[in-house]
């Protein structure tokens, strides 16, 4: 059953009151004495529940941070970035401080201070009063908590760039403070989580760490070395983009740290990957949540909250025999249709991630998979027709955001391998992710070939680039990702010249065809689809249906500029500005850089 994030009555309620302060719209300091509840692990436990509770606020993480950021990218947008609107202007890098999508005072930064200050209670009463010690529950209390103020830094990092340090609980000293640098966080966050893997149990442990709901060992390793290397990389500070000039975040640092961090959760054993790419998935939509396989730590969700299939799913039109979660369902963003095409077509991940159909109409509460367009397609990881439980809510769907997976251990620990120790160390690691992605039958040449023909640096890099394409796309991990590489414009210019190229079936895409046929599999829902693949062109045979396959004309230059605005330079909005309602309510110490 989905563990249920819940105010633990008058224990939550005493500690984290609410305050009126639409600054950072944080409780204020505890009115129970926190001897009583932080010596206590059912007591501490309680409260450190109540730190998730902001993830799944209205306009916190469920409806506002994971819906739109991490698009748009050189492999997910935003399905409507032609059609401007504040929601569109939020992917297509052309934000604005009044946003109506987010200008509120309980928008996702509110949220993420109000968790972190939930956090910093915790941490001072378990320190003060629970003698938290490793192998103890009040040791592991604290490490959870400290990772869980980790989490909620590291995306407000992510969104915004540099912004205010609070890692002490709020007081009149402390209420209204100006932004630090980021690289000062990076470094206390780095520390944190050092301290909480000598905390935290590997998963299945104990029965804490049993579910991916909790935080683990191998989780708080693994998002150290995602850190680290973010830490290390390029990134758009107010004076131009760079990486950290500070010594203790140099690539020699960080990258030791992270393959380090990486290659003890490898070695633990205590993840791996699932054998197959789409029963991982299918998995991940029945909510499975054993920890100690691929999933690393989820973001949960109860089943009365959370919209990652709300909003990521392939498309429902309906309610239909898989949900009834409402009309239109899904389907909010997408693959872009360049990257279907640049999948190998033996690679399993292909098929899983770009879905190139909706669900229409239900008849009689039945709906059949129909063609949709070139220009739209929907990711494949997320389906409700995956589902065990029947979702009825009409605004939430319940399913957990994974927030890291193994398969990110080993591309990370690929990446710093190579740049410290060269291409045959980091070979290994992209073996195994790719060994997974191809049948057997193919590994002599899509894996051991491939990958042993990867002989420089810079070649090994350009494959993990890629590799982390194929792998994480819908994820919206890709964007920090392209950030840290500098290679941010540079990938979105290259992804609207290929879909150009697709739209005029040219260069790389000449041979994709222009007609599709298809006909109902024997259940009479799905569809089989002939002529996705290059070099089918012959008609199947008079019981499939013709069904153009273009995109072409004004239509397509329109959407195709989309992806970022005209006229913006993305390279120079890496970031969300801070909405105005927080600077205006922030007594002058914050103000918008990077030219907003």
């Amino acid at each position: 059953m989905k563990h249920k994030i819940l105010i633990a009555g008058l224990i939550l309620a005493s500690i984290f009151t609410s305050c009126s302060d639409d600054y950072l719209d944080a409780p204020a300091q505890s009115t129970l004495d926190e001897s009583v509840i932080f010596s206590s692990p059912d007591l501490a436990a309680g409260a450190i529940d109540g730190i998730k509770i902001p993830f799944a606020e209205t306009n916190s993480y469920r409806g506002r941070f994971l819906p739109f950021y991490g698009l748009n990218t050189d492999v997910e947008w935003y399905n409507s970035s032609q059609t401007v609107s504040d929601a569109s202007d939020l992917c297509t890098y052309d934000t604005k401080a009044n946003n109506s999508q987010m200008n509120t005072a309980n928008n996702a930064w509110a949220m993420m201070y109000s968790g972190i200050e939930r956090a910093n209670i915790c941490i001072r009463g378990l320190r003060a009063y629970g003698n938290p010690t490793p192998g103890s529950q009040l040791g592991y209390l604290l490490g959870e908590a400290l990772t869980l103020r980790a989490i909620y830094y590291a995306d407000l990092i992510k969104a915004w760039g540099d912004v205010p340090y609070r890692f002490e609980p709020l007081n009149n000293n402390n209420l209204y403070v100006p932004k630090t640098s980021r690289d000062e966080i990076y470094k206390q966050l780095l520390a944190d989580l050092g301290e909480a893997a000598t905390l935290v149990p590997w998963p299945g442990e104990t029965t804490a760490t049993s579910s991916v709901e909790r935080i683990n060992k191998a989780f708080v390793k693994g998002f150290r070395a995602r850190l680290a290397m973010a830490a290390s990389g390029y990134q758009q500070y107010p004076d131009g983009i760079r990486r950290s000039t500070d010594p203790q975040l140099s690539i020699a640092n960080m990258y030791a740290l992270a393959l380090a961090e990486c290659r003890s959760v490898i070695a633990s054993g205590s993840a791996h990957l699932e054998p197959s790419f789409e029963t991982f998935w299918k998995k991940y939509n029945q909510e499975y949540l054993v920890a100690g396989g691929e999933s690393l730590w989820e973001l949960p969700f109860s089943e009365g909250r959370g919209r990652m299939l709300f909003t990521f799913a392939v498309r429902h039109t309906t309610n239909d025999q898989f949900h009834a979660n409402g009309a239109n369902r899904g389907g909010t963003a997408g693959p872009l249709p360049i990257v279907f095409y640049d999948y190998d077509q033996a690679d399993t991940r292909r098929d899983v991630t770009c879905v190139p159909y909706k669900y229409g109409t239900a008849v009689n509460n039945i709906a059949k998979q129909e063609l949709g367009a070139l220009n739209t397609w929907y990711f494949g990881k997320y389906r409700y027709e995956w589902m065990t439980r029947f979702v009825t809510s009409t605004n939430d769907d319940g399913v957990n955001k994974i927030y890291m997976r193994y398969a990110e251990v080993l591309l990370i620990a690929a990446e710093a391998a190579n740049e410290l120790e060269g291409p045959s160390a980091a070979a290994p690691y992209l073996k195994e992710i790719r060994q997974r992605a191809f049948p057997t039958a193919v590994h002599a040449t899509k894996v051991d070939a491939y990958v042993n023909a990867l002989t420089s640096k810079t070649a090994m890099f350009n494959a993990l680039v890629e590799e982390n394409k194929f792998e994480f796309t819908g994820e919206m991990e890709r964007k920090q990702a392209l950030i840290r590489w500098n290679l941010l414009k540079t990938k979105l210019d290259e992804a609207k010249v290929k879909m150009t190229n697709l739209s005029q079936r040219s260069g790389e895409y000449a041979t994709v065809p222009t007609t599709l046929y298809y006909k109902f599999k024997a259940d009479n829902v799905s569809l089989d689809i002939y002529g996705l693949n290059r070099g089918e062109t012959t008609n199947p045979g008079a019981d499939y249906t013709s069904f153009a396959w273009t995109w072409t004309g004004a239509a397509a230059d329109t959407k195709i500029n989309s992806l970022y605005k005209v006229g913006v330079n993305p390279d120079n909005r890496q970031f969300w500005p801070i909405w105005q309602v927080f600077i205006d309510g922030s007594n002058g110490k914050l103000v918008n850089d990077y030219g907003y």
